[in-house]
């Protein structure tokens, strides 16, 4: 894989974590109900027929 498709990666996947964190802190900050939360995550790339799930649990500190 040449270097250019690994920065791109890179950047493409610390964007998603960075902007993911985000959204989940501030849905917690304004959930009604406690947690346990399920979650998932879908990763799709176009053209190329990829779909990566990945899914888990968001427990808080007292779970």
């Amino acid at each position: 894989m040449s270097g250019d498709y690994n920065m791109s990666i890179r950047k493409f996947l610390k964007q998603v974590g960075v902007t993911s964190q985000q959204v989940i802190e501030e849905g917690l900050r304004n959930a009604d109900g406690a947690g346990p939360h399920e979650v998932k995550m879908v990763l799709c790339i176009d053209g190329l027929e990829i779909e990566h799930v990945v899914t888990g649990t968001l427990r808080s500190d007292g779970e």
